[in-house]
């Protein structure tokens, strides 16, 4: 598929939840709900902003009602957050989000891992958060982790993949994530699954979701792109990975994705200046630096004083 190039892409931001779940350091409620805030501020299409799992297994987002409910939403800009299971849902119903996003992954064994149930079970659920999101408005959409590989299995079966979208979709979600869970994806392998899966379902809104574990984040958004994707996951500063996959490191870095599609003049409609500034501020937060490159370096023509020559 030849991708349109005056076409806006849709830049999600994950840093909150796929970010934060995985820092040691609780980041406090009031810093959470300002960070969101400003985030808001940036022009992104979405932002997840939490999730409704057990405080016990993500310790990092036991405040989830509570950010739900303090954030400042801004027109224009989806709030969601990822929950596992009905009780999840049941949580997540109390709230005014836009959509919660459910977790299956390809992966039995990851599966197990991640949601302490088989994929059956996680198929099964659907039912009952179905039923405890009816009549609130909330969307329901379902990302399939592990759609590149699983770390404990190996590269899952495309077709597998394929069938588990439409499954999804004739459970009555919305929208659909691809996720490279632990950064396994390759372009190729991106670009292929993403133009069966819109060949197969077309006008889908796809959601990509990569991580740059191997260094191919990028590359594989972009494979993504030029495959037919418009909607891309990302999380501010590269931050993030999957607490339940050994070797999950960050996600693809918000600030960067958005740099390279500017530089393509591919409209993303994100104040990247802003997105700096913020991702600059994110080592005070979470104590620790950050991986993405474009905070460091500056926007490719932020130039600088030539040297005094003799």
């Amino acid at each position: 598929m030849q991708p349109d190039i005056a076409a806006r892409v849709m830049i999600h931001e994950v840093a909150p939840r796929d970010g934060l779940q995985i820092e040691p350091r609780f980041v406090p409620t009031d810093e959470k709900v300002a960070w969101i805030d400003r985030l808001s501020g940036t022009g992104l299409a979405k932002i997840e902003i939490t999730s409704f799992v057990s405080p016990k297994h993500v310790p990092a987002l036991a405040d989830g009602e509570e950010v739900v409910r303090r954030i400042r939403r801004q027109p224009g800009i989806l709030y969601a957050a990822l929950i596992p299971n009905a009780r999840g849902a049941e949580r997540a119903a109390a709230t005014k989000l836009d959509e919660i996003n459910v977790v299956i992954s390809a992966s039995e064994t990851h599966n197990r891992a991640n949601l302490r149930m088989d994929r059956a079970a996680s198929f099964r659920a659907l039912a009952d958060i179905r039923t405890a999101l009816a009549d609130t408005g909330i969307a329901l959409t379902s990302s399939i982790a592990t759609a590149f590989g699983c770390p404990f299995e190996g590269r899952q079966d495309p077709a597998k993949v394929l069938d588990q979208v439409t499954r999804l979709l004739d459970e009555g979600c919305t929208a659909v994530t691809l996720a490279d869970t632990t950064g396994m994806g390759n372009p190729r392998q991106v670009a292929d699954l993403v133009a069966a899966t819109l060949a197969r379902h077309p006008g889908l809104p796809l959601t990509l979701h990569v991580h740059n574990t191997r260094g191919v984040g990028l590359a594989n958004v972009l494979a993504g792109w030029q495959a037919g994707a418009v909607r891309f996951d990302a999380a501010l500063g590269g931050l993030g990975g999957c607490p339940f996959a050994p070797g999950a490191t960050g996600n693809v870095c918000t600030e960067d994705v958005v740099n390279m599609f500017e530089e393509m003049d591919v409209a993303t409609a994100v104040d990247l200046d802003a997105l700096i500034a913020l991702s600059r501020d994110l080592p005070d937060m979470v104590g620790h630096d950050v991986p993405g490159q474009v905070r460091a370096a500056g926007r490719p023509l932020d130039l600088h004083l030539a040297p005094a020559f003799a």
